[in-house]
């Protein structure tokens, strides 16, 4: 694919930098050891903003078949994002008659709690490990990515659906359009469609810049949005700010309507910080580096009086940190992570191993690092037996904090 030139949405030649995080390979290709001698593609990480309709987006160096085919991430390994889908099911209004269609459905953290309520439903799932996983647990599956195509064929085989659930994947498309006419073909016309994606203002806010990877082809205002919708043939409806993965929005959209009150409200608080014209984006870049520059000094710092530090989480916003960064294992000896998919493999660029969890308590670190920090309640929990012999847990964003 070819760098970016005009606007993915609106065709504009008008983009303007945002910050450019070097070149590092895709953050989800894990590798094996047979793979540590074999060369590694990297790719441009440069952010950039169309100042004609505002969306951030990245040049689409990657396919999205590159990376969702054989996928590394599985909803189920976090315990809180699983109850968030529980208490999201539970709230809706679901029939014996209704129909549910959750796209990019993972391994059917979601739809599981649809199943068990004798409701009918369908996940639309790209990677065919992780919707095997999702079918192993009785989720209907299957595997596709949206289009229109996809979205007509599911909508004849089985009829319009009352509910469509898009989490985590509205960033993920280039094809911003042809995804979002695919959501317009499976909704039915008095249904809704449910979108959660990251917030471009609490990303830009709190400096989660380690949440720009190339699996994120954009980040989302609201303004941006509602035009995306639009442009699909949905209108944007209603409008929630929820605190997952850092701070989200979750759109509702439907074929007719009219904005909420909470749209507007959200609207006007986007525009009032600036991030509908270049100024809101002007200090990011700096920002960035001084998140940099105080985790090196850390690491650095800690490794000159001998103490060790250890990773925890190998997750995609870990492996930006790592990678801009150039955290190699003379400062981070190791990472660990939940997914036994990832034991035994190594970060993509930065090339640190990935260990079970266990290895943690074995090893008593001085310091873990925490690279999922929008994790934070339930990994210091989990993590909070480090304490026990004198090791602290280190957050890297939004600025370095080390808690005793």
């Amino acid at each position: 694919m070819t760098p970016m030139t005009t606007c993915r949405l609106c065709g504009s030649t008008s983009l303007a930098d945002v910050v450019d995080l070097g070149a590092t390979p895709p953050c989800e290709l894990f590798l094996t050891e047979a793979g540590l001698d074999e060369p590694e593609m990297t790719y441009p990480l440069h952010l950039r903003v169309c100042t004609a309709c505002w969306l951030a987006q990245l040049p689409p160096l990657i396919t999205p078949q590159e990376t969702f085919t054989e996928y590394a991430y599985f909803s189920s390994y976090s315990s809180s994002w699983v109850e968030h889908a529980r208490e999201f099911v539970a709230e809706r209004k679901l029939g014996p008659d209704s129909f549910v269609v959750e796209v990019a459905s993972n391994d059917g953290y979601l739809l599981r709690h649809v199943v068990e309520r004798g409701v009918r439903c369908l996940g639309i799932e790209p990677s065919a490990n992780v919707g095997q996983a999702a079918r192993d647990k009785g989720v209907p599956t299957l595997t596709e990515f949206l289009g229109p195509e996809v979205g007509a064929a599911v909508r004849a085989e089985h009829g319009p659906a009352d509910l469509v659930v898009a989490n985590n994947v509205y960033a993920h498309i280039p094809d911003i359009i042809g995804f979002t006419k695919g959501l317009r073909a499976l909704v039915a016309d008095d249904g809704l469609v449910s979108i959660e994606v990251q917030h471009l203002l609490t990303l830009m806010e709190l400096n989660q810049w380690d949440t720009i990877y190339h699996e994120h082809f954009q980040y989302y205002t609201v303004a941006s949005a509602q035009r995306a919708l639009h442009a699909g043939g949905l209108r944007l409806l209603d409008v929630e700010l929820l605190p997952t993965h850092g701070g989200s929005i979750r759109l509702w959209a439907g074929v007719s309507g009219e904005p909420s009150r909470r749209v507007t409200d959200v609207l006007a608080r986007e525009k009032a910080a600036g991030l509908h014209e270049l100024s809101g984006y002007a200090e990011f870049a700096g920002r960035v580096a001084k998140v940099r520059r105080n985790l090196l000094r850390f690491l650095v710092d800690a490794a000159e009086r001998g103490e060790t530090v250890v990773g925890y989480g190998a997750p995609g916003k870990g492996n930006t940190l790592l990678n801009h960064c150039g955290i190699r294992t003379d400062l981070l000896a190791y990472t660990v992570d939940r997914n036994p998919y990832k034991h035994g493999r190594f970060t993509p660029g930065t090339r640190i191993p990935i260990l079970p969890p266990e290895r943690i308590a074995e090893d008593r670190p001085d310091y873990v690092l925490v690279l999922p920090w929008n994790l934070r309640e339930e990994l210091t929990g989990q993590l909070s037996y480090v304490h026990a012999w004198g090791g602290r847990l280190v957050f890297p964003i939004p600025s370095l904090e080390i808690v005793s």
